[in-house]
């Protein structure tokens, strides 16, 4: 069975946003780049909330045309284009790019998308992170740890949420960035 994989930045102090919605303070370099595309290339389909698919659709599907584009943000933007991408939104009516518009999360139909062959499935943007987990459907989380203290932002998890998780794994990027896997 497929699993539904969150994978997000967060400051220290838990956001994933900052002030107006702001992500200058990512610190993504090309090893921690490089690091995405290995672990998204494998993946079957990318899960996003409206808001995510359009930061992404509004870069991504010409970033490798960019010629100040590095190699791994030229690798990033075909395996995104290529992918196959479900949008979970109650207000866009079309989407583009290998793109399937979802009106509301059906458990019994995210189930049945994990029992279909086929790679874990990327699960994108905050409040949907957050319905699936109110849900029971998410198998994993990967926090990509910034060593950034914002103080106010948008935060991951929302007020009175919990979650009793397990840390798995890992790994400390040359940047600076911890990621911490949890299931």
């Amino acid at each position: 069975m497929r699993r539904i994989i969150v994978a997000m930045s967060v400051s220290l102090d838990g956001f994933f946003e900052g002030p107006d919605g702001d992500l200058s303070w990512h610190r993504v370099d090309e090893e921690l780049h490089q690091h995405f595309n290995d672990e998204l290339r494998g993946m079957g389909a990318f899960l996003d909330g409206r808001r995510t698919y359009e930061l992404m659709a509004g870069y991504w599907p010409t970033a490798d045309r960019d010629p100040a584009s590095s190699g791994p943000e030229k690798e990033f933007a075909a395996i995104w284009r290529d992918m196959p991408k479900i949008v979970y939104s109650r207000t866009l009516d079309h989407a583009d790019w290998n793109t399937t518009v979802v009106r509301e999360v059906v458990p019994e139909q995210v189930r049945a998308l994990q029992e279909q062959p086929g790679g874990d499935l990327a699960l994108g943007g905050a409040e949907l992170a957050a319905t699936f987990a109110r849900h029971g459907l998410v198998d994993e989380w990967r926090l990509y740890v910034n060593p950034v203290v914002l103080g106010s932002g948008r935060p991951l998890f929302p007020p009175g949420m919990r979650l009793d998780l397990d840390l798995v794994a890992e790994r400390r990027f040359g940047n600076g960035v911890v990621l911490l896997t949890y299931r």
